[in-house]
């Protein structure tokens, strides 16, 4: 491998040379095959069965095939904050993998400035001029889609993480479908709306130019519309502060005909929505959110949140080295047919799903996210 310095790589923890192979089976006369063997994940209420369930499916048929070494790279975009998860879970699978590998991100680099990108692209160039069999990335957009192409084309199995990139640049995406996910915070919220007639406000994505916000947006429309409410989807403004998106929403908010029964927010700011009902006098308005903002996490404490839907990042970085290992062994055709469950009729993307958390479980879902090393 050639020196990485230049590239300014941050890497996370040691090169992984050692298989974490548990038991072994005869396979012939005399003969015996080293068997993966995955880590227990602890039984929780938030463990997601079918995802589980998938890996294992994976792992078993693996294990019907000799095992190979394997050197795989898993590039995020930082090691922090949202991406802190999906590299412990990278990590640990290749330790149970066996594989030769490392988690490499920009080393002191924002998550979308232009050097961050042009760092990237030099990973990727890097890893597949050092020998890497498969790569795992999170893209930082279309920046990205050469050096992903390039790779593929040179034999390497790449499979995106997180951001996605045209379907024929890569062989997978992992991570979270938006248009599935603001179904499920839709669907979440159905339960506790009066009957309708009545308006939910959605606060999403609806400026073209970003096509997950949209997704998420129009996900959650759809399930909401097909149960029978008018929607009103305001955009959700970023760049202000709270009170700036609260004077944005307010006044939408009361001209709604039929009045608001009920509010979505479909990102990490999505408190807003409960502060926007206290606003406007009405606290006892259903809301759920999506994503685990400390004020997320206040409002639900307070009963104002009903609930909120957090991404998986830490099973987005673990199953992506065992899908990248599982192309290698049994084939790309016999692995999506293992991963089909996780596909949602789309044979090209991995869905990882959402983990739905009621406002009265927070500290059961902390103690979830701590027993397997996923907390931010």
């Amino acid at each position: 491998m050639r020196v990485m310095g230049r590239c300014r790589m941050a890497v996370f923890g040691l090169t992984l040379m050692t298989a974490a192979c548990g038991s072994s089976e005869s396979i012939g006369e005399g003969e015996k095959v080293a068997l993966l063997t995955r880590a227990p994940t602890p039984a929780n209420e938030f463990t997601p069965v079918e995802l589980e369930a998938t890996i294992d499916n994976l792992v078993a048929e693996m294990n019907e095939n000799p095992i190979q070494p394997m050197h795989m790279a898993i590039l995020l975009k930082t090691m922090t904050g949202f991406f802190a998860p999906v590299a412990t879970g990278a990590n640990r699978a290749m330790g149970e993998l066996g594989v030769t590998g490392n988690v490499f991100a920009p080393a002191g680099q924002s998550n979308d400035g232009g050097e961050s990108q042009d760092i990237q692209t030099e990973q990727i160039k890097e890893m597949v001029a050092s020998g890497a069999e498969g790569i795992g990335v999170a893209p930082f957009g279309d920046g990205q889609k050469e050096a992903i192409e390039e790779a593929v084309a040179s034999g390497v199995h790449v499979v995106t993480l997180d951001t996605d990139v045209a379907a024929d640049k890569r062989v997978l995406y992992v991570g979270t479908l938006n248009g599935a996910a603001g179904a499920t915070a839709a669907t979440t919220l159905l339960e506790d709306l009066p009957p309708p007639p009545g308006t939910v406000m959605i606060h999403g994505h609806t400026v073209e130019g970003w096509a997950d916000g949209i997704d998420r947006t129009v996900g959650a429309r759809q399930v909401l519309e097909s149960a029978g409410y008018k929607v009103l989807a305001t955009q959700a403004i970023f760049a202000g502060d709270d009170q700036f998106d609260l004077d944005w929403m307010k006044p939408q908010f009361e001209a709604a005909d039929p009045p608001v029964v009920g509010m979505v927010g479909l990102f990490n700011i999505s408190y807003r929505c409960a502060m926007l009902a206290e606003l406007v006098g009405k606290p006892e308005l259903p809301v759920v959110a999506f994503d685990f903002d400390p004020k997320t996490v206040e409002f639900m404490r307070k009963g104002r949140i009903k609930a909120t839907h957090t991404q998986r990042q830490y099973y987005e970085g673990y199953i992506a080295p065992y899908i990248i290992y599982g192309i290698k062994i049994i084939g790309l055709d016999a692995t999506k047919q293992i991963l089909s469950p996780l596909m949602m009729g789309d044979a090209s993307r991995v869905n990882i799903g959402v983990d739905v958390v009621p406002g009265d479980k927070v500290d059961e879902y902390y103690a979830f996210l701590d027993k397997i090393g996923a907390s931010e």
